[in-house]
């Protein structure tokens, strides 16, 4: 093989397997500015002492993976943005826990595995493909929430959207608290 063909062959490898990297296909990542998982990026890096907060509390967020719409087309697939707001002016909101379980109470996927900081006023995002058809009708998320004290209440809402031949779908949930 001659220097030519080893480079061909080396770039057509590279770039196959640069298609195979899982984050360059996340919409999470190629949506973000930084072309970075918003979670990741949110991760707490500092030494914050949380021993202090008097605010937490958990939510159940639900989702839709997919809906029934008539007797023909029994199921179509809907994408999900996942939406956690703080709505605060000047104090950072803490989440500890984003969890994703299908419509038999399965956790299907855990987002984080250390706490993230969402700053003053800041959103966190968090697109579910369409093609994640894991959770089903009934799918949903526990999203568990910390801050300073009771001014820092996030607003957690979750859209749904898809489309089938000429028919669209859209709405939206909120969050709710979870009793325990």
């Amino acid at each position: 093989m001659n220097k030519r063909s080893a480079v061909v062959l080396l770039v057509t490898a590279m770039a196959l397997l640069s298609g195979c990297d899982p984050s360059a296909q996340d919409p999470n990542v190629t949506l973000s500015e930084n072309q970075q998982d918003p979670i990741e990026a949110l991760e707490v890096t500092s030494n914050v002492d949380r021993s202090e907060f008097s605010y937490k509390e958990t939510f159940y967020v639900p989702i839709y993976s997919d809906i029934y719409t008539d007797k023909d087309n029994r199921k179509v697939l809907l994408a999900a943005t996942l939406s956690v707001r703080n709505t605060t002016l000047e104090k950072s909101l803490y989440i500890n826990k984003i969890d994703y379980y299908d419509t038999d109470g399965a956790l299907v996927k855990s987002y984080i595995d250390k706490p993230i900081e969402l700053p003053a006023m800041a959103t966190l995002n968090y697109i579910v493909e369409k093609e994640e058809n894991k959770g089903g009708a009934g799918a949903n998320f526990i999203i568990e929430v910390e801050g300073a004290d009771d001014t820092v209440k996030p607003v957690i809402e979750a859209v749904m959207i898809g489309n089938f031949s000429n028919k669209g779908f859209a709405f939206s949930t909120e969050g709710t608290p979870v009793i325990h």
